[in-house]
């Protein structure tokens, strides 16, 4: 049964009696989810292989991500709390300004199926922390995890603390559409702006973590065995199916042979000769996702651009990761996010002219560049706009627990993690204290203070 809108008001009433402010009950609430990701490894893992046929090191991933951020959290938590002292101008001493961090309420978690335990829970251990109550709406499209979400979730919380809904998308709309104080999704774009504007009937805020077309460069100064490495993993971890996945590689010209003799090696090293059959590689969510990824492999392979890989198992809803030559920007690799194990091929001519191409795009999630000198670095820094950047690696920007994470643009709006997911769902509240003593006259009508004078006054 969907919340109603009587259930929403007493999750919002505990928060605005103020039952949620003390660090104590903050505390223990982190206390619980602890407990719950720390109980349930077992039955973590099994889910997440019943829905994406997750290896257990892959799996295991996301419970780590957990683990960092309630840590993180648990140690901060007072200091996070703790209010912030503003300066006082001279003309309204003496006074005392404070900026109090305060829970918004009840804040609605909307989750993604590609990482369903973690990045369901991952905002919830900032909800919590910043003193607010919770309603999840775990992905329909991993099932398993979803219906293991709910029945934990129960077990360990109070149900006007956190509680659950399951259901399609009928139900995150008909969810969507309840005035909470927040709401947080994980998703695409196209369903991330539908969560826009079912939010805008009752201003509520909103933090959008989406995704995009990811690029990485390689340019000389790279070491290509290790970059080889590391972009196959990016590309072959959870499938693809992962939002800071590089989307496709750009290349210098006179690199480009030994990279993708690298990565041929690299892949076989992790995934065998026979990739299809390695225990390591997990699977396409649904039907769907595997029908468009195939749709555009097998276009590639018709017009025979596939330069590592291809193999593909329509029964297992498997595909391993391949390199595919692009010849331009127009090619249909490069329309959308891909989302899968395609990595698409570009040749660098002109890293101005490349830079300029990345931002004539929507600001992507994550931008790699593996290589280049310090004057290369900075360039790509100062002029390019994405929600990270990783220098010589793909995806593990995303295992800081202090740094934040959030899209940019058709990216995403706000970001979470450490610090930043507690301010993320807190209000900053601005205090100002007044004495009753020195109440001049002057500030009073009728005006008698000289212009000059209060000019020099205000500074």
């Amino acid at each position: 049964m969907t919340l109603s809108i009587d259930e929403l008001r007493r999750m919002q009433d505990s928060v605005g009696r103020g039952l949620t402010r003390a660090a104590t009950w903050r505390q223990e609430q982190l206390q619980r989810l602890s407990e719950l990701v720390e109980q349930h490894e077992q039955e973590v893992l099994a889910a997440l292989a019943a829905d994406l046929g997750k290896p257990p090191t892959e799996a295991f991933f996301e419970i780590v991500a957990l683990r960092q951020e309630l840590k993180l959290a648990q140690r901060q938590l007072r200091r996070w709390m703790r209010p912030r002292r503003v300066t006082v101008p001279l003309a309204q001493r003496p006074g005392r300004a404070d900026v109090i961090p305060e829970p918004l309420g009840c804040v609605l978690i909307i989750g993604p199926w590609n990482y369903p335990f973690s990045l369901t829970l991952q905002p919830l251990i900032c909800a919590l922390a910043a003193g607010n109550t919770a309603v999840l709406k775990p992905s329909e499209h991993a099932p398993a995890v979803a219906a293991l979400i709910s029945r934990l979730i129960a077990e360990h919380f109070e149900p006007e603390v956190v509680r659950v809904d399951l259901g399609d998308g009928a139900v995150a709309a008909a969810l969507v559409a309840l005035p909470f104080d927040h709401i947080f999704f994980t998703g695409g774009g196209a369903i991330g702006r539908k969560v826009l504007e079912g939010a805008a009937a009752h201003l509520t805020p909103v933090t959008l973590e989406l995704g995009g077309k990811s690029p990485a460069l390689v340019l000389e100064g790279a070491d290509l065995t290790v970059s080889a490495r590391r972009l196959i993993w990016g590309k072959g971890l959870n499938a693809g199916q992962t939002c800071i996945a590089p989307d496709h590689l750009i290349v210098q010209p006179g690199l480009k042979a030994e990279l993708l003799k690298a990565m041929d090696s690299a892949r076989t090293e992790m995934y065998g000769t026979a990739p299809l059959a390695s225990e390591q590689l997990a699977c396409i969510v649904n039907d769907r996702q595997f029908q468009r990824l195939e749709a555009l492999l097998d276009q590639a392979q018709q017009a025979g651009r596939v330069l590592i890989g291809g193999e593909i198992n329509r029964d297992q809803r498997r595909i391993a990761p391949t390199v595919i030559r692009v010849d331009d920007r127009q090619d249909p690799l490069m329309a959308d996010e891909l989302f899968g194990p395609l990595l698409p091929v570009l040749e660098l001519a002109d890293l101005p002219q490349t830079l300029a191409e990345i931002r004539q795009g929507p600001k992507p999630l994550a931008l790699y560049l593996f290589g280049g000198n310090e004057a290369q670095q900075q360039q790509v820094l100062e002029t390019t706009s994405s929600g990270g950047v990783c220098l010589n690696d793909v995806v593990m920007q995303a295992g800081v627990p202090d740094l934040p994470f959030g899209g940019v643009g058709g990216s995403g709006m706000g970001s979470y993690h450490g610090q930043a997911g507690f301010d993320t769902f807190s209000h900053a509240k601005a205090v100002l204290r007044r004495p009753f003593r020195l109440d001049f006259k002057l500030r009073y009508p009728p005006y008698g203070i000289d212009l000059n004078l209060l000019r020099r006054l205000a500074g």
